[in-house]
């Protein structure tokens, strides 16, 4: 019995050993988890600030038990920072119900406007100014910030305070007269952040609206003259006549849109569709339009409800020690520009009526008490940023230091994997050489059906030596169903000879390119004629009438422009109007050396960025991605990755800033291995990398991405399509791990699958781990709950089981007590070995919850599924698809 009773105690001094030492991770997910509890608790307020770890700590900003009186009431509560040195507030965690509260505002200021427990925001919010440092709004995304930026507080120039606005609409859910406590939890660090985060205010000041006057503008525009920064999000507010709010950065004549929205919608930050950087000299630029409908006397720019205001709010991020907080803007240095301001900034967004009613009560978003002092800080801001304008005499350096590259990180926190329940793989298709996405996110198919691209296809003038063979007979264009792959429409048959390239045009328009014919085409998606023919049908040429096996096609959806690369013996990129007419092209053969920009060798794809006024090119056997600027052929950049390898055979582009690209691959006796790429657009920084599960790349030849990042990939000598998705989508999935199987479903959440190698990952690496992740939602708490509970209890019962059976055994066969009890020991010793992962089959729980929701893949390796049955000919000096291409060409330089 002493062997069984000291086994227990061991199993209990282990099992509390392992809770002690909790990860700063799991404290503050634990704290979060606490902190869900209903509103009437009001736990914030018991425990404001939580430490973890040695840097970091959680303050909690929370209502304290407020009961509003009537619907749109504004209530404020401040609280202080609780250090006094710097710290960076680098994620938020809202505690809302979208019952009770219509939006949130956090503001960081030095002097709140009271000292009181709360107050009525109508006696403002801060005495000095005030910065937003979070919005939350029902029906509305909530703020993000990308990962390495940081709100500076604290510390001789930050914040010291931080005020709560909350605004309470609808006050019918107080019926019961229940107390509110909403607010966020602000997690903060003392550590450095490489990148500071501020805020930019475009405000019109002198704004009249006449009474009845239809359609007004106020518009707003400032030079840049600081160091570079990115957007990230933007938040537009007027009062009840404005109809919309549009912010631009306008750069060489070029708008780009920063944000476009109606102020009558929750006006909570946006993220920023697109990236957009802000370089030395660029201007900044916003609109505002107003109706002065069912007015009787001019509005103007003021603090009152019957006032109007014109504001465009940019959250943005700088390197470090760059960083400026605080920007503002309150003039229009050149209106004349504003004749060339995109159309949509003129439309009104349209707004349904119950939205309306929701939005204005007697008060407005922000307590427009607090816009004189706006005001006086705007213009104090730019007073300040001009004077030191003049100060600065080195205005070449500050030019200088707004070229450099600059480091940006962004929220892009995912990974793509094969779609493995997907049968698309498994069609019966030809070499497939292109790959598109019609308007319905339909997958649309170009392969070669019976025809192959081999040795014999071209004489040494690149002439197709089989004609004889005809057109090929099966429909060479296949559109499929993205979930499922069923056939919905073909066509294409008895027109092509090779197909190579494939784009869809805004109206579901085929463009398509024929490598063996030296022509493109343009096919409606019902037509059996080609609509449009560019090029002179088996004549390999290169001048304006004729291309020389062009590979790709490109059509600017904004202007109708046709962008064509050719090709495998012309290295150029040749741009056409709408209607065919020729306009210019670019585009050189790489010479001896390293490739200069617009320097090609095998142009092999085409990406358009129209919203970026850019085209990027796969510089397929230079193995790089150049991009020009839409209209000019101006280069703008390379991104290159020793990763690519010696090749890289196309390009995709999708909104929101992701790049995908594919490689060829390796030569003999190199590493970079056959795979797919996701970049940052931005950076040309690759956040991730994926390979199939089922089969192997063999010759992946083409790849189009669609907004929800699903990807698909198609293999020209494999003749298959893969279709792969962020692992963020997939709502079922199974964690392996130890014999232990979970199965989560989980509606519109976000589960992150990680594939361990065998052997357990080393300790660093689970501490850099959860560094790099330190916060994170805890959505699937429950469930690690009783998963934590159910795995603690198991051993337990078994070893109390096996301890039975054992004290059973020794009774009946041994029969004598010393003798059981030094077995007994033996058994248990040998048991909590292998809890403690000595004994070989034990069960690694660092490994499984490494591996459970809410932890990211970075630092694991994933399951190797890579290889492939053929390799290259030492003697072959080209990964083509056995395309032969182009005359010998002196071999790539090695990748940088």
């Amino acid at each position: 019995m002493a062997g069984f009773v000291n086994s227990l105690l061991i199993l209990l001094l282990f099992q509390n050993i392992c809770l002690g030492f909790r990860s700063p991770l799991s404290v503050f997910k634990s704290y979060k988890d606490t902190s869900r509890s209903p509103s009437s608790e009001c736990l914030g307020s018991d425990q404001p600030v939580i430490s973890f770890g040695l840097s970091d700590f959680a303050l909690d900003i929370r209502m304290p038990a407020v009961t509003p009186k009537q619907s749109d009431t504004y209530l404020c509560m401040s609280v202080p920072l609780p250090v006094s040195d710097e710290a960076y507030v680098v994620d938020f965690k809202p505690h809302a119900s979208m019952d009770t509260v219509h939006h949130m505002l956090l503001f960081g200021c030095n002097e709140p406007s009271s000292t009181d427990n709360y107050w009525d925001c109508d006696e403002g919010t801060c005495k000095d100014k005030s910065n937003i440092l979070y919005a939350w709004a029902r029906n509305a995304p909530p703020t993000r910030l990308p990962k390495g930026v940081g709100f500076r507080v604290g510390g001789e120039t930050g914040s010291r305070y931080f005020v709560l606005q909350v605004h309470y609409g609808d006050i019918s859910a107080f019926r019961d007269k229940h107390k509110d406590c909403s607010g966020v939890t602000l997690h903060l660090t003392h550590q450095k952040q490489p990148l500071i985060a501020g805020m930019y205010l475009m405000m019109s000041v002198n704004t009249v609206i006449p009474p009845g006057k239809k359609v007004v503008d106020a518009d707003i525009a400032c030079h840049y003259k600081r160091s570079p920064m990115h957007l990230f999000a933007y938040r537009v507010h007027t009062h009840r006549l404005g109809k919309v709010v549009s912010g631009y950065r306008v750069r060489n004549g070029q708008w780009t849109l920063i944000g476009r929205q109606s102020p009558q919608l929750p006006q909570a930050f946006y993220p920023v569709k697109y990236p957009v950087d802000i370089s030395y000299d660029d201007i900044l630029a916003a609109r505002c339009v107003f109706s002065g409908e069912g007015r009787t006397t001019e509005t103007h720019i003021g603090g009152t409800a019957n006032d109007e205001m014109c504001n465009f709010y940019i959250m943005y991020y700088m390197e470090a020690k760059h960083a400026v907080s605080y920007m503002t803007c309150t003039q229009n240095i050149n209106p004349e520009m504003f004749r060339n301001i995109p159309q949509e900034a003129n439309i009104p967004i349209p707004v349904k009526s119950d939205v309306l009613k929701m939005m204005h009560g007697h008060h407005e978003e922000i307590k427009d008490s607090d816009t004189s002092s706006l005001l006086q800080q705007a213009k104090k801001e730019e007073e300040e940023i001009l004077d030191q304008e003049t100060k600065d005499n080195d205005a070449s350096y500050l030019l200088q230091q707004a070229k450099k590259e600059e480091a940006e990180i962004l929220d892009q926190d995912f990974h793509i994997e094969e779609a493995v329940e997907w049968p698309g793989l498994d069609l019966k298709l030809g070499q497939v050489s292109g790959l598109a996405l019609d308007p319905e996110n339909n997958l649309v198919v170009f392969h070669r059906g019976d025809h192959v691209w081999d040795e014999n296809s071209f004489d040494s003038k690149f002439v197709y030596q089989q004609r004889g063979l005809g057109p090929i007979e099966q429909n060479t264009i296949l559109v499929l169903n993205p979930s499922n792959a069923k056939l919905l429409h073909s066509t294409g048959k008895s027109l092509f000879y090779l197909p190579h390239g494939l784009s869809v045009d805004k109206n579901g328009s085929y463009w398509v390119t024929d490598v063996a014919l030296h022509q493109v085409f343009k096919l409606g998606a019902k037509d059996k004629e080609p609509l449009l023919i560019l090029g002179v049908a088996l004549q390999p040429g290169s001048d304006k009438n004729h291309f020389c096996q062009p590979t790709d096609v490109a059509v600017d959806p904004m202007t109708g422009s046709i962008y064509v690369s050719d090709g495998y013996c012309n290295s150029r990129i040749v741009q056409f109007s709408s209607d065919g007419l020729y306009v210019m092209q670019w585009g050189e053969e790489t010479t001896l050396g390293r490739p200069r920009p617009g320097q090609f060798r095998i142009p092999h794809s085409l990406a358009l960025i129209p919203d970026l006024n850019q085209l990027c090119v796969a510089d397929r056997e230079n193995g790089r991605i150049q991009c020009f600027r839409l209209g000019t052929g101006e280069f703008t950049r390379e991104i290159k990755h020793k990763a690519f390898g010696r090749e890289l055979f196309a390009v995709s582009y999708v909104p929101g800033g992701l790049l995908f690209a594919v490689n060829g691959m390796p030569y003999p006796g190199e590493a970079e291995s056959v795979q797919g790429f996701v970049m940052n657009f931005s950076t040309g920084e690759i956040i991730d990398t994926f390979i199939p599960l089922r089969k192997s790349f063999e010759m992946p030849h083409d790849i189009v991405a669609s907004e929800d990042r699903t990807v698909f990939v198609g293999d020209v000598h494999a003749k298959a399509v893969w279709k792969f998705a962020s692992a963020e989508k997939m709502e079922h999935r199974s964690v392996k791990k130890a014999g232990i199987e979970v199965q989560e479903t989980k509606e519109s959440e976000t589960i992150v699958e990680t594939k361990l190698k065998n052997k357990p990952e080393s300790t660093d690496l689970l501490k850099n781990m959860d560094k790099q992740h330190l916060v994170q939602q805890a959505s699937s708490t429950g469930v690690s709950f009783v998963l934590i509970t159910t795995l603690l209890i198991i051993p337990v019962v078994v070893l109390l089981a096996i301890l039975v059976f054992i004290r059973w055994r020794k009774t009946t066969v041994y029969g004598d007590n010393s003798d059981g009890e030094h077995k007994l020991d033996s058994s248990s010793g040998r048991i909590l070995g292998r809890l403690r992962g000595k004994g070989g089959g034990g069960i690694n729980l660092g490994n499984f919850f490494a591996s459970h929701k809410g932890y990211s893949r970075k630092g694991f390796d994933r399951l190797s599924t890579e290889g492939s049955d053929q390799e290259k000919d030492e003697d072959d000096g080209s990964d083509s698809e056995e395309e032969c291409s182009a005359s010998p060409l002196p071999p790539a330089p090695s990748s940088s």
